[in-house]
Formats: C-alpha cells, structure tokens, sequence
C-alpha cells in the first residue's frame, strides 16, 4: 500500500492558517494595526472600501523594514519577536507568532510598501494567494503601507459567509475602538468609502474615550487606580447614573491588549452592586498590567482570551480599585467609623464614677390577663367575616375601579362569561372544567405582541405616531453602526429614525403601542437584544419583536379591569402558540381539580 500522509503545500496551510486569524475585515485591520504599533508608529491611517471587502489600507510612520524583511514577513512564523519559547512569557508586543501577513496573503490581493528611516529607497511587494508577482524599489517616506485587496478572492465559500456591508462595517469600528482606546498617544483616522469616520489625535486616555464616544463623557467618567506589587489596575469607570442598556462600553485590556473575561467581569459588576438601575451594564475602560509571565495570551488564535496565573487576586484587587473610585467621588455610602461626641459623653467614665449603680426594673401587672374579658369567636365566625370583608372589597372595586387598601390584592368577577380574578396583580386566574387556569399577565402580553411586532415587520403593515417633541439619541459608534443596520425592521414596526451623524440619530415617530417614553432605554433595549441572546440568532426581526413586546407588555403590579383580564385571556389563545413566551417561559399552568382533591385529602 502507498503511504496517504502527505505534507500540505504551504499555500494550503496558509489558508488553513487564515480561517483561524482572518475571519473578516476587521480581523485584517487587527492584525495590521498592531504590527503598526509595534513597529513604533504614532500616526496610523486606515482606509476601508466596502466594509473592506474590496479595500483595507493600513498606513503607518513606524520604523518600515529592509528590503529582505519585506519579503520575508509573509512567510508563515516568519517573526522578529521570539526566538525561543521562553521568550513566549516575556511578550510585550502585540503580533508575535508570525501568521498574520502570511494568512492575508493567501486568501487575498496585498501590496506592500515599506522603508526604513536609514534607506534612501523603499521596497514594494505585491503577493496573490501566497504567490510573489512582484518586487520592486518604491520611493517613499519612512514606515509602512499595506492594502489588502479582494478579501477571500480565491476562496468563494469563505467569501459568501461574510455579512453584510452594514455588520461588517459594525465589526471594523468596534475593532478599530478597541485599538484606539488603549493607545491614546497615537493618531488614528478611519476612511469608509472615502468618508472620514474617526480623526483622533494623541493624548490622554480620557480624551481618547471623549473622542470616540462624545464630548458628553467628559462629565461621566471616574478615574481608576491600584497599583500592587503583582498587579496594577488603571483607566475609567462610567458614573452609575449613565448606565446603559446594552454592553458596548465594557472594555478590559491587559498589557494594552484587548481581552474578553467574565469572571473579571463579575468583579466590575459586583462592585456597582445597588447602584445600576435595572438591566444596566456598568461602563468601564480599564488596563490591567501584569508581569508577561503571569499571563498567558497565547490560547486563542485572536488573542482575545487570555489565562491568569492567580485570577482571583486579580479580582480582588480590580473589585476593590472600582469601589474605592466609587466611594471617593460619593456614589456610594462609605463606612463612618468616627463617634459621635454624644456618644462618648454617654460613656465618659468620669460621669459614670460620679453616679450609683442600680440594678434595672421593670414594672409589670401579675394579675393581668389578655383573655379575661375576649369573647373567643367560632373558626366559623372567622371564616364569614373573612368572606364579607372580601365581598365588600369586590363590590368595592366593581363600583369603584379600584381599591388600594385591598390586603388580598385581587380583582374578581363572576359574571355570564365565567370567572376572572387577578392575584396579586400580576396573575389571572380563570375557571376551566378541569380546574383553574393560572396566566402570567405580562408573559402572556408579550407573547400577543410578539406575535403582532412580527406580523407587522412581515407585512410591512406600520401604525405609527408622530413625536411632538423629536428625540436627540446619541450612541456608541458600533451601537450606531447596528442601529444604522436594523433601521428598515424599525421602520416596518412604526418607528421613524434619521441619522443626524455618524453616532446622533432623531427619533420622529414611534409605534402606536408603544407605551415607554423613554426613548432611548427603548433603542438600546432593542440593540442589546439584537446583539445578544436567543434573539441573536434567530434574526433581526425575531430580535426586535422580541425586545418592542417585552417593553411594551403590561407590568407586574398593574391592575387589570376584568375586560381587560378577559381581552388578554381570547387573545392569547388566538395566538399560534399560546403555551410559551417568546423568551421561552411558559405562560400559564392548570391547577387540575383532581390534584385538589387528592392535596385536600392528603392534609
């Protein structure tokens, strides 16, 4: 038999190679970006010509490379940054394996020029699929230009998975945010299809944030510190009171490198205990600095996820550097230890010399007895005043509308269409022939408006109410960047939404259902739901339904009339399927009159 291990030819290893680093534009723009920097450069130009899927230009002022080098940074594990595995745990560059350039070039149409401050002349490559065309001399300034163009050219499949230009326009700004926060000295611009997005120039890292989230953020954000002798923890937190609905201001770096941690997560979040409104994330823009060797970056091919040696002391610290910020601008109460001078008087042990000890007292009546004069009442009794006072509330609420003393918190009715009773307004509760039928008011709300949202988004079908007073709503630039993506299902459902710039947007009319006034809690509620979850996958239509019912659903704690409990109950069993929620709870349960019978004889 003939051996069937073959080695693979370099150019489909590349490739191979690129599915794991080069998953779309913005995974080029990573890439180049960070050699950029490690090159020195503190000036980098980025171009993008649909969504970069034509275009990606990464132009820099670093230190260039030789003409040798430039042919040889597109080999794979070609690098200048180890040289042996020990030099893995002493990294602190960005780009050290040394795939990068060699994964662009094979699925990709790249130009290379680069010079060095020392050369009179510069060095120009061009390279398809792996495959050198061309090297020439090139008369340049000093650093480094990269265009990749026709991203998976030579790879169809690959090329078809890509989203549209709207998403993965949203990927290119969010990576190009995470970069540009964490290197504030450097100037950045970000060109799409000719338009300047992004023109930010060196300085600090809280003029960085303003300048890519907005002036406003001047006002909002702490400063945070601890420094130990393992770690040190630097950066800002937003002020609670700015909280927002979606998770687009969460950034975590270590070593200036963008990661993605939960568990450090939950120590930020931890920390802002009782102090967020309800489903708010907290802000956060914050560097951790440890020793190369007590991290290991090397476990994704991203380099997005990273392993601490001692994860929880870096919880600990991080936890305890955002509630000392917390605590020091007055946002939270901090313990008082100081002691009254009252208080001290009291236990001055002067005084306390100066008077008789004397044993406490307490006067009492021997005699006394609580049931002497009670006339004891029959369980009987009992049971009819229970009974009256609740027929009283009812006919109380009938005539009325509504009853706050109501200790019972429900609202009845018996009448020719059965029985309707809401408890605690938040249940209704209905007679069925094998029992009582107990809904949950507000999941069983959702799912009809669900069910509307979704037909109106299908059918185009768009009742609509114009704002008297126009909504101002400004955004981060990937929630802008998504809000820009979903504003056609947006408008389908009622809403009427004019960017105003590249993150400002003016909300004119809103759906007719919609009961919430706060505008943007309501625009963000749809971004996080569309960015994360279930929804996620289901689509931007399944998404947005989803987020519109679920605010627009009548509230745990509203009294229902019993038209209203009836309504609820004939429309949610005209629903396709009445059973479950769109989240996937279940509506409603069915107290069977047999398990009564069997509970009331057991007892």
């Amino acid at each position: 038999m003939t051996d069937i291990i073959k080695l693979l030819p370099d150019s489909v290893a590349n490739q191979i190679a690129a599915g794991e680093v080069i998953q779309r534009p913005a995974s080029v723009i990573k890439e180049l970006v960070e050699n950029a920097l490690d090159a020195g450069a503190d000036k980098i130009d980025i171009v993008v010509k649909d969504a970069g899927r034509t275009l990606v230009s990464v132009i820099d002022n670093g230190c260039g490379m030789s003409d040798t080098d430039a042919r040889l940074c597109f080999e794979r594990h070609a690098t200048s940054k180890i040289k042996t595995a020990d030099d893995l745990f002493k990294l602190r560059t960005m780009g050290f394996r040394g795939e990068a350039l060699a994964s662009i070039a094979a699925v990709a149409q790249v130009e290379l020029m680069t010079k060095r401050g020392t050369d009179e002349i510069g060095t120009k490559i061009v390279i398809e699929g792996s495959v050198v065309k061309e090297q020439t001399v090139k008369p340049m300034a000093k650093g480094t230009h990269i265009h990749v163009k026709n991203l998976f050219f030579n790879v169809p499949a690959r090329r078809n998975f890509l989203k549209s230009n709207e998403v993965e326009m949203r990927h290119v700004v969010e990576e190009f945010t995470r970069i540009a926060i964490i290197n504030p000295e450097v100037s950045f611009t970000l060109t799409s299809n000719d338009k300047e997005m992004f023109h930010l120039y060196g300085g600090t890292l809280k003029q960085r944030i303003v300048g890519l989230f907005g002036k406003e953020y001047d006002g909002r954000l702490l400063p945070v510190g601890q420094e130990t002798n393992s770690v040190a923890i630097s950066g800002f937190i937003v002020k609670p009171e700015f909280s927002k609905k979606t998770r687009g201001e969460q950034y975590f770096f270590a070593n200036k490198r963008f990661i993605k941690h939960s568990y450090l997560h939950h120590a930020v979040e931890n920390a802002f205990q009782e102090l967020l409104p309800k489903d708010s994330f907290p802000g956060y823009f914050i560097d951790i600095e440890v020793d190369p060797k007590n991290i290991d970056v090397n476990i994704h091919p991203t380099k997005t996820e990273v392993n601490f040696i001692d994860v929880k002391l870096v919880y600990a610290i991080l936890h305890a550097a955002v509630r000392k910020a917390i605590g020091q601008h007055n946002l939270a109460p901090l313990l008082d230890f100081s002691v009254d001078t009252d208080v001290n008087a009291a236990f001055d042990q002067a005084s306390m010399m100066d008077k008789p000890i004397t044993q406490p007292h307490i006067d009492f009546n021997p005699s006394y007895n609580p049931f002497r004069n009670a006339t004891p009442k029959s369980n009987g009794e009992n049971w009819r005043i229970l009974y009256e006072s609740h027929d009283a509330r009812v006919e109380n609420d009938e005539n009325q509308g509504e009853n706050e003393n109501d200790n019972l918190n429900t609202t009845t009715s018996n009448d020719q269409d059965g029985l309707y009773l809401q408890l605690q307004q938040s249940f209704i509760v209905t007679a069925m022939r094998s029992g009582l039928m107990v809904i949950d008011q507000h999941l069983a709300h959702e799912r009809i408006l669900f069910d509307k949202f979704l037909k109106q988004i299908e059918n185009h079908n768009v009742p609509s109410q114009q704002e008297l007073f126009p909504h101002n709503i400004n955004l981060s630039a990937g929630d802008a960047s998504l809000l820009k993506e979903i504003r056609p299902e947006l408008e389908q459902i009622g809403f009427t939404i004019e960017p105003m710039g590249l993150t400002t947007f003016v909300v004119k009319g809103t759906p007719a259902d919609l009961k919430e006034t706060d505008i943007l809690s309501v625009v963000e509620n749809i971004l996080e739901t569309c960015k994360n979850g279930a929804g996620a996958k289901m689509g931007k239509s399944f998404s947005i339904a989803r987020s519109m019912a679920s605010q627009s659903a009548v509230k745990y704690g509203q009294r229902l009339t019993v038209a209203e409990m009836r309504d609820m109950v004939d429309r949610l069993f005209a629903c396709p399927v009445p059973e479950t929620a769109p989240n996937g709870k279940r509506i409603f349960t069915i107290l069977d009159v047999n398990e009564l019978k069997n509970k009331l004889a057991q007892s």
